[in-house]
């Protein structure tokens, strides 16, 4: 079957069901507003989003017209569960790695491997990696595109993988922005560990101040009269 293509919120929505099936069973199917909840999350989406629950309403009215989406049938209160698999007739590794670029945007085989823990357990890195490579020989076989391989981005070690299920990227303004992406993330490393180094400077700082006072005491001299102008053991506010 070949699904038309998803937009955004519709990603988001059904990726978010496609999580919560594997990471909180208990929960699941989920209700209109744990959905809500779960599609807003500030962790482990990119990009950050704020669907509205007419936004979610709409999504899964448009999911349920595709068959991507069903509401369970045993329960006073409407909830939704995905039926992903089925529908786009992908196994259970091929599932995984396709909600993650949904909810997590482009990624590297390695990110998507640690990032799949707590839905898939991939063997090793070329488990993962052979996954990505079978759905995209499906879509250069005649079935539908599902993912593409980036080019390497300026600065980066390795190459990314997208989902194509919302169309394709736009890669030329992914390439524009990837060496203000690079500089940002060179930067804040550089400030953490200038952080870092300051934090342990004042730490062997106040060890030091420690000693000079215990030595001070043994000597029957006051700290004042051995530290320049400024530098006594009061440091006051």
């Amino acid at each position: 079957m070949t699904l038309r293509l998803l937009t955004p919120i519709e990603a988001r929505v059904l990726a978010t069901l496609m999580e919560k099936a594997r990471t909180v069973p208990d929960s699941y199917p989920l209700s209109l507003n744990a959905l809500v909840l779960g599609c807003n999350q500030k962790t482990s989406r990119e990009p950050l989003m704020e669907v509205t629950s007419d936004e979610a309403g709409a999504a899964i009215a448009a999911l349920k017209a595709l068959s991507l989406v069903f509401e369970a049938s045993s329960s006073r209160v409407p909830r939704f569960e995905h039926n992903f698999q089925r529908a786009a007739g992908v196994t259970e590794p091929q599932a995984v790695l396709l909600g993650l670029l949904m909810l997590r945007g482009p990624q590297t085989p390695a990110e998507l491997r640690g990032n799949a823990e707590r839905w898939y357990k991939f063997a090793d890195l070329a488990a993962t990696e052979a996954v990505l490579q079978d759905l995209k020989d499906r879509g250069d076989n005649g079935g539908q595109a599902t993912v593409l391989k980036l080019p390497r981005m300026p600065g980066a070690r390795e190459q990314r993988w997208t989902h194509l299920l919302c169309g394709e990227p736009d890669i030329d303004a992914m390439l524009a922005n990837a060496p203000l992406a690079a500089e940002s993330s060179d930067l804040l490393a550089r400030v953490t560990l200038l952080e870092n180094m300051l934090a342990r400077l004042r730490a062997d700082n106040d060890l030091l101040r420690g000693q000079v006072a215990h030595i001070s005491e043994q000597l029957g001299i006051t700290v004042d009269s051995i530290l320049p102008p400024g530098q006594s053991g009061d440091r006051g506010g």
